[in-house]
């Protein structure tokens, strides 16, 4: 099985030319996927979570959910098993 390093999240398009324009290939390469907030493509990150408009790799996911729990400064179980996992799959 292989893994999706593109994520689509969203409301499908109901334009099937607006879908077809939206995920182009050339000669059977797909096109980049850039990071909304880092600029980074997905050729250059775990995963790219693409929703309506905007794109979220998975570097900027981390750190967006570490400075929300850091800010309230409160860590939920759940939050830290979470954490746990995915740092433990980095190492």
């Amino acid at each position: 099985m292989s893994e999706e390093k593109v994520i689509k999240l969203g409301r499908r398009s109901k334009n099937k030319a607006q879908e077809s324009e939206s995920t182009h290939h050339h000669e059977g390469i797909q096109e980049p996927v850039y990071c909304s907030f880092c600029g980074r493509p997905n050729t250059e990150v775990i995963k790219m979570v693409k929703g309506p408009g905007v794109n979220i790799c998975s570097e900027c996911t981390m750190i967006a959910v570490q400075y929300l729990i850091l800010n309230d400064r409160m860590l939920s179980a759940d939050a830290q098993q979470i954490l746990d996992a995915f740092w433990g799959k980095c190492k």
